[in-house]
């Protein structure tokens, strides 16, 4: 029996309560209405920042490291090993890729906070494959280590070199930035005409092509690399197998340890990566506790995907856009995206309606106009909302998500090799 099995088996991905799954076109279909309700309330609300070409490009820049990291959460967990260590891979990329970047340039910085990541990695993969403790167990404790460790050798790296302290590292040389000749002029004069839908893809055309560091490229392109490798190769579909139903996997000769650990130290360098790209990218510095949580946001936006790197990045991309919101334009942003919120429940509504799902139509209209109030009867919100408006759209987003999801069906649960005999 050839490994090839395991596809008709326990390693398909199945759809949730029979649902089929999203085709391109209905993907792009969703994506332009989304971005056509967005023009909307722009021009209903006035918050002309909405879709600018300095929004797009921020929230990409913000998104990325997010996006890393719940790559990384995604190859682990595909194989059956639960990942909350990813914070601390995350810690470990900002400070072996800062302390690498300052003396040796950024793109070692970049190969070394991969390293860094990467040995978080193998020993969250020792602790749970090997001795077989539990998965969130060995997480925090590779949280933990990581910021004692980091701590400890700041003490001794960075506060010795010049522009560094026992907190932050010297200022790292930055990576190139690419933008389009031409192209990025064009679409950022079509932007700020402010017309109805055409400028709001402008504004998103353009974030694309303006001022985009090279390892934001690298980012993106990894997330169709991860695609094609997990879906499309007999490697991805035995690491997969690991994940849903490692005694069957071993029984057609799968090495379910090898997998496991393969998984895992790829999942720690992708997260090192996006701990890199924090320090060499988005500050050019390395600072104590600049991850910000980001490694467990990660988690939530792979979960928000429903374990696919297509879904992840959506999720990435969505608390991006809303933490690039509070930085460009703070309240005023936040703002108008109460509007957003009251039409999608007032959508929502309509749905549960069309479903003859009264009591959840009603409780969505209530809550909508209840958005639509607040929206009508402020002009702007309080600073404490805003700051914690990228979390709070998480928050939801994953609530309102979580019907619909399905995690592989061994994620977390224990294994021993030969235990199936």
């Amino acid at each position: 029996m050839s490994t090839s099995t395991v596809s008709a088996t326990s390693a398909a991905p199945k759809g949730s309560g029979g649902r089929k799954k999203l085709t391109l076109p209905w993907i792009l279909l969703i994506i332009a209405g989304g971005l056509a309700l967005v023009s909307l309330v722009r021009l209903i609300s006035g918050a002309n920042d909405l879709t600018s070409v300095g929004q797009v490009s921020g929230a990409l820049q913000l998104a990325v490291p997010i996006g890393l990291a719940g790559l990384g959460g995604l190859w682990a967990e595909r194989a059956g090993v639960v990942n909350i260590g990813l914070e601390g891979m995350m810690i470990l990329g900002t400070w072996f890729g800062a302390w690498a970047g300052y003396q040796w340039g950024p793109w070692t910085g970049v190969v070394l906070g991969i390293v860094g990541g990467a040995l978080g990695g193998l020993l969250h993969a020792i602790i749970t494959v090997t001795f077989n403790v539990n998965h969130i167990v060995s997480g925090v404790a590779v949280n933990i280590l990581a910021v004692g460790m980091t701590q400890y050798l700041s003490n001794y790296t960075f506060a010795e070199a010049e522009g560094g302290s026992s907190k932050q590292s010297p200022r790292i040389e930055p990576i190139t930035n690419i933008t389009v000749p031409g192209l990025s002029d064009w679409l950022a004069d079509l932007q700020a005409k402010h017309w109805f839908l055409v400028s709001d893809v402008a504004g998103v055309l353009g974030g694309l092509v303006t001022e985009l560091s090279l390892l934001t490229v690298v980012a993106l392109l990894l997330i169709p690399a991860t695609w094609w490798v997990l879906w499309r190769t007999a490697f991805g579909l035995r690491l997969r197998s690991c994940g849903e139903n490692p005694i069957a996997a071993e029984s057609l000769g799968v090495n379910v340890y090898k997998y496991k650990y393969i998984a895992v130290v790829v999942s720690g360098g992708l997260a090192g990566l996006g701990g890199a790209f924090l320090a060499i990218v988005s500050t050019g510095i390395y600072q104590e506790g600049q991850t910000g949580g980001r490694g467990y946001i990660g988690l939530a936006a792979m979960i928000f995907g429903n374990w696919m790197p297509g879904g992840m990045a959506l999720g990435a991309g969505l608390f991006g856009f809303t933490d690039s919101l509070k930085l460009r334009g703070g309240a005023e942003n936040v703002h108008a995206m109460l509007l957003l919120v009251g039409i999608l429940l007032v959508l929502a509504a309509a749905w549960q309606l069309y479903k003859r799902k009264h009591w959840q139509a009603g409780i969505a209209l209530a809550v909508g106009a209840g958005v639509f109030a607040w929206y009508a009867l402020t002009d702007v919100l309080p600073s404490q909302f805003v700051d914690a408006a990228p979390y709070v759209t998480t928050l939801l987003v994953l609530a309102l998500s979580a019907q619909r999801l399905r995690m592989p069906k061994a994620d977390g649960l224990p294994y021993r090799k030969g235990q199936g005999k």
